[in-house]
């Protein structure tokens, strides 16, 4: 694994509409290699903003969205049709407007659907070990201002889990409560993994994670690396770096 590279912007709209090339020149290199690429999927404002932007630019763009993998780091354990999913979002704002095929969506159970998050986590797992490639393309993260990434909080038993794809967390710091997230293990089986962050209120958690001294319980994003880790940044997310 490299040392994480550091890509600043000088607003989000320049950010999201970088990253938007990147991820789709990305995927379509995957697939003249004659691969099928799986990607991991974030939520937040940022992302949201993301995601408008790839299906904005779908119709110019060469990629065949039916042979892309979709999966997300985690989720929020809430109805299906609930403005908390990530998933939601995510349909609301690209996939519902590109050519996916729907058997390469791959949602975490939401709580209408199974009993309980740990229901929802062995289902998830489960749909990774059958469907899942053993590796994202991209994996995409947010990142809190209290440095959390994923569902992986500070200080939170989740962030000791092994041997383990994906787990529930209960009691969140961050509502609602009940969520399932990828583990570190699972995380850190990325080609590249991107993190986006946008605002000053991102900033010192931006800080913290990139700095040489730190801890993962602290500051749960320092532990997540791929082959390639990318921190794309807007000038005001990156205010506090040296």
């Amino acid at each position: 694994m490299s040392a994480p590279e550091i890509r600043r912007h000088d607003d989000a709209d320049l950010l999201v509409g970088d990253i938007a090339s990147a991820l789709l020149d990305r995927l379509e290199a995957a697939q003249a290699r004659g691969e099928v690429p799986q990607v991991g999927l974030t939520g937040g404002s940022i992302a949201e903003a993301l995601h408008r932007e790839l299906a904005r630019r779908a119709a110019d763009s060469s990629l065949d969205w039916s042979r892309v993998v979709f999966w997300w780091g985690d989720e929020r354990f809430v109805p299906a049709d609930s403005p908390d999913r990530n998933a939601r979002q995510a349909r609301e704002a690209l996939l519902d407007h590109v050519d996916v095929d729907a058997a390469n969506v791959h949602e975490v159970p939401a709580s209408d659907q199974v009993a309980t998050a740990e229901d929802a986590a062995a289902a998830y797992s489960d749909a990774l070990r059958e469907h899942g490639a053993g590796f994202f393309e991209v994996l995409m993260l947010g990142i809190g201002p209290d440095g959390h990434c994923a569902s992986l909080f500070p200080g939170h038993p989740a962030l000791g889990a092994r041997d383990a794809i994906a787990v529930a967390v209960h009691d969140s710091p961050k509502p609602p409560p009940d969520r399932v997230t990828l583990t570190f293990e699972t995380l850190g089986r990325s080609r590249a993994v991107w993190f986006i962050a946008s605002g000053e209120g991102k900033a010192e958690a931006v800080a913290r994670a990139l700095a040489e001294d730190g801890s993962v319980e602290e500051t749960p994003a320092r532990g997540v690396r791929g082959e390639e880790t990318v921190w794309w940044l807007d000038e005001d997310a990156a205010s506090a770096l040296p």
